[in-house]
């Protein structure tokens, strides 16, 4: 659109405003069919719109503190919330989606190339309007990005010595064919539904410029973010906030949004009080039913419900004594009912899943029609289970030890657990521990029956971080399905892929290895003068997504 008609279109805009009395989000969606950017809003309407933009949303996270910062190291949820707002990807997930993408740092979606080397490359074309942030604490100044940044962020991606995420850029290389051209080659092909995730807003697929980053140093950056994302990073104060400012240099325009101030409030009483008084817009819910009901019906708040789940699934350690026996095995799994473990958070928190991977979020998952066909969607049977254990020399049970974090998502689960094998003969001996304990111990394989609680952005990670001997020390139940991994990894055809991931659950759920119960669906809360600016059908990073298209009304 040209200058003229960009004009004209705004004049239309405050018009229709002046008549209508619009809102603010009819408004923003009015600009957008007009092709007037967000940008040019403040413009069009004023010191009164100029006002709003500048409201500053305050977020009430249940996390007492960051851990770190830099995304090609975050694991915890509230250090994934503040990234992504922070720094880009080279292609996005559609907002409020888990399995659609779109450019974002790219121009355009990238394509394979097969070479006659067996390699494949992927050829990213990159926008030439993408700034990076200015940075006080690394003395660095605002400038566009370049390919050498992105091949810069990409290769710390894939070095173990300063990600976290290496392993999914195993046989990646990357070169800067000029300026706004990045060539990514890879010795094995990949299909798209394993290539975009890695180069996407997540994990190691954030952008991070080199300038800033060098300049600060590995430890300098963990406190002091530099991206290109629509919120700057201003300040941080241990065990209290981090404040984000609005990037009015942002490509796909500035915030509406002045900027947002995370604050750590792990006590979800003060969270919700935070709220109802006004002092929080939006805040981390308790992922309980009667929590988003008890919220929906006070006026002026919404409680929204939403993915990812992160799947709860049981895995069984198969070389551990009894357990090496499949009978026990199977009693333990018929012991447990799948609705008993859901009831803890009641629906729609919690919602069924029949296989580890689950299929309502990703290719590769069994839904329970298929999981009932291939005989591994197991009803609770207390009787049969008592007589397996039986029939395998148990028949006056025996007794095991387990550990347990004192995070409610674990504890009460593994109490649940107790009391279904406690009718069946067999009694837990449940401690609970520190949540950083717990991780260490399990990787020690302390328990015997492990579970486990995540979110991973392909069947491919969850299969070969917990059903495969390079899954290392998350391979709690020492099956493997490293057979089928490899076989799916190397073909690029979609389907026969997904159905090689089904393959691997239905093995690993009919030799009782694991078992997928259940997710958990993200819970947050909110004034009803904030509108997020997309539907909340999913979001990766574990949050409801605040970009530029956010806003909070008067």
């Amino acid at each position: 659109m040209n200058h003229t008609n960009e004009r004209q279109n705004i004049d239309q805009l405050v018009r229709e405003a002046a008549e209508t009395g619009m809102s603010r989000r009819q408004l923003v969606q009015r600009a957008a069919v007009l092709g007037v950017s967000a940008s040019a809003l403040p413009l069009a309407f004023g010191a009164s719109v100029g006002a709003q933009d500048a409201a500053v949303l305050r977020f009430g996270s249940s996390e007492a503190d960051i851990l770190s910062l830099d995304p090609h190291i975050a694991t915890g949820t509230q250090d994934r919330t503040i990234v992504d707002m922070i720094f880009n990807g080279l292609v996005r997930y559609v907002p409020g989606t888990s399995t659609d993408f779109e450019p974002d740092i790219a121009a355009e979606m990238p394509t394979p190339v097969d070479n006659d080397d067996g390699t494949q490359t992927w050829t990213v074309i990159l926008r030439d309007d993408v700034m990076v942030h200015a940075s006080e604490a690394a003395g660095t100044d605002a400038y566009a990005l370049t390919s050498a940044d992105v091949v810069f962020s990409l290769q710390k991606a894939a070095n173990p010595d300063s990600s976290s995420y290496s392993a999914n850029y195993e046989g990646w290389s990357f070169e800067a064919v000029d300026d706004t051209t990045v060539a990514i080659t890879l010795e094995s092909p990949l299909s798209e539904t394993l290539f975009l995730p890695n180069i996407a807003n997540y994990s190691g697929g954030f952008i991070i410029p080199q300038q800033p980053f060098e300049a600060l140093g590995a430890d300098g950056f963990v406190t002091n973010p530099v991206g290109t994302g629509p919120f700057a990073f201003e300040s941080y104060t241990p065990q209290n906030s981090v404040v984000l400012t609005a990037n009015a240099d942002f490509y796909r325009g500035a915030p509406l949004l002045g900027g947002v101030d995370v604050r750590f409030v792990p006590d979800a009483t003060s969270r919700e009080l935070g709220l109802q008084s006004g002092d929080l817009d939006v805040i981390a819910g308790l992922p309980e039913a009667q929590w988003v009901d008890r919220m929906n019906e006070q006026d002026g708040y919404t409680a929204d419900v939403f993915g990812v789940g992160e799947v709860v699934f049981l895995n069984i350690n198969t070389e551990m004594e009894p357990f090496d026996d499949p009978a026990v095995r199977e009693a333990v799994v018929k012991a447990i009912s799948r609705e008993g473990h859901i009831a803890l958070s009641g629906a729609p928190v919690g919602e069924a899943v029949y296989s580890v991977v689950p299929a309502q979020l990703m290719a590769g998952g069994l839904t329970e029609e298929e999981a009932t066909e291939a005989g591994v969607n197991v009803e609770q049977d207390i009787e049969g289970a008592t007589q397996l254990l039986s029939d395998a020399g148990y028949a006056d049970g025996f007794e095991i030890d387990l550990v347990t974090s004192e995070q409610d998502g674990y504890r009460r689960n593994y109490e649940v657990l107790a009391e279904e094998l406690r009718q069946i003969g067999i009694t837990v001996n449940l401690e609970v521990v520190q949540h950083q304990a717990m991780h260490e111990l399990i990787r020690q394989d302390e328990n015997a029956l492990t579970f486990y609680i995540a979110f991973r952005p392909n069947a491919n990670i969850y299969l070969s971080q917990f059903f495969t001997t390079g899954g290392g020390p998350t391979n709690f139940s020492k099956f493997d399905v490293t057979d089928l991994v490899d076989q799916a990894l190397a073909t690029t055809d979609a389907d026969e892929q997904a159905q090689l991931w089904r393959d691997a659950n239905i093995a690993i759920q009919e030799n009782y290895a694991g078992y997928g119960l259940f997710l958990i669906n993200q819970v947050y809360a909110r004034s009803e003068s904030v509108d997020f600016g997309h539907e909340l059908n999913a979001v990766v990073n574990l949050y409801p997504g605040i970009d530029e298209t956010t806003t909070i009304s008067s």
